[in-house]
């Protein structure tokens, strides 16, 4: 598996936010969003073994665990590097976007699917099936660049029932798109969601890596 990095710092969003993990980012991505922030992670890395993998997991002793990338359900092996680490008896998250199956992972993972929107670039690549099987643990994210994107963000959260149905992640464009704005939104429209930060942007400079 080829594999961009792998560090321990906080959670830095999601319903996980600011709890202690491991994220192993892969690398490679499909998609190219206007926003990516970790367009570093689209070339290069390095080949690891899933055995190499579990042991640098190990060695950094969190026990939560983000699959991220780059996209790392383009990797083949990484249904089986989930199954490990589960049997291990860590906590597995994925953060994926809403373009790839997410039928090869083990029930346990926590999927954290990432719907493009317009604002993004991407928003053809959607997978919008994927929304029927959201559970409460995972959760579905939308990261806004403008008011047009929260507006069509919100449809979709009304269309599937997504409030009552899992965790809804309102991601504001950190320096584009002012979260005061989002909260104002939020709040006129009663709207069911939780204000997504990154934490790791306002506690280091946000082009810091591995952290």
């Amino acid at each position: 598996m080829r594999v961009t990095e792998i560090y321990t710092s906080i959670q830095g969003e999601t319903q996980y936010a600011g709890l202690l993990c491991t994220l192993v980012r892969t690398t490679g991505c499909d998609l190219r969003c206007g926003y990516c922030d970790s367009a570093f992670a689209f070339h290069g890395g390095t080949e690891m073994s899933l055995d190499q993998i579990v042991a640098e997991v190990g060695r950094l002793g969190a026990p939560l665990v983000l699959l991220t990338g780059g996209e790392p359900m383009l990797q083949r092996e990484l249904p089986e590097l989930a199954r490990r680490l589960l049997s291990t008896g860590y906590r597995v998250m994925i953060e994926t976007s809403g373009a790839h199956p997410l039928d090869s992972l083990p029930d346990a993972v926590v999927r954290v699917i990432d719907i493009k929107t317009p604002g993004s670039g991407e928003s053809h690549r959607n997978r919008l099936e994927l929304l029927r099987g959201v559970r409460p643990g995972d959760a579905v994210k939308f990261v806004l660049v403008d008011e047009a994107d929260y507006r069509w963000a919100a449809q979709l959260i009304r269309e599937h029932q997504l409030g009552g149905r899992t965790e809804v992640l309102l991601s504001p464009v950190h320096g584009r798109l002012d979260p005061k704005n989002v909260v104002e939104w939020m709040t006129r429209d009663r709207l069911p969601a939780r204000l997504n930060l990154q934490l790791h942007k306002y506690i280091w400079d946000p082009e810091t890596r591995g952290v």
